[in-house]
């Protein structure tokens, strides 16, 4: 393997920053699914950004 090559293999650290996403702070999972639920205020906080950052 080239340098080249392991320096396209090398993992990077991740670019975005998930620390207010609404899944970052979860409540509770389904049980089959495991589908991550938001508590209320952080789905009311995430609907605020959005309508603040509308077009």
């Amino acid at each position: 393997m080239s340098a080249d090559q392991r320096k396209q293999s090398a993992p990077q650290a991740p670019v975005e920053k998930h620390d207010t996403a609404a899944w970052a702070n979860i409540k509770k999972t389904k049980a089959v699914s495991n589908v991550a639920i938001p508590s209320e205020d952080d789905v009311e906080y995430a609907k605020e950004w959005v309508d603040m950052n509308q077009k």
